[in-house]
């Protein structure tokens, strides 16, 4: 349940960071609250997965995903340019978080 709670909180992780660009600086309301709420989910489900998930593998698993899924949004949007070196460097990233559940689960 940890694993799923964390992969939640990594998804969340990449809303709040999405909104908080398109906040303007927290002058645009809507935005503004979803990074908020976002936020305090992401770093609540963050903290109740580190329960039983070490912590090093736990914030780089969060950080990896969110990172990885707000990168993919700014390309799928066009906020970000598209090309084969950003999408094998995404890929990467998602094949650490992969191996990092999987060597974490091997103790």
């Amino acid at each position: 349940m940890a694993w799923i709670v964390l992969v939640v909180s990594g998804v969340l992780e990449a809303v709040w960071a999405t909104a908080l660009g398109r906040s303007e600086g927290f002058s645009r309301l809507v935005p503004s609250v979803v990074f908020t709420v976002a936020l305090v989910l992401s770093m609540g489900g963050l903290a109740w997965a580190m329960r039983e998930i070490p912590t090093g593998t736990a914030y780089a698993v969060w950080v990896g995903i969110g990172a990885s899924l707000t990168v993919v949004w700014a390309m799928t949007t066009g906020e970000e340019t598209v090309s084969v070196v950003k999408i094998a460097l995404v890929l990467g990233l998602v094949g650490c978080v992969v191996g990092l559940k999987l060597v974490g689960d091997a103790h």
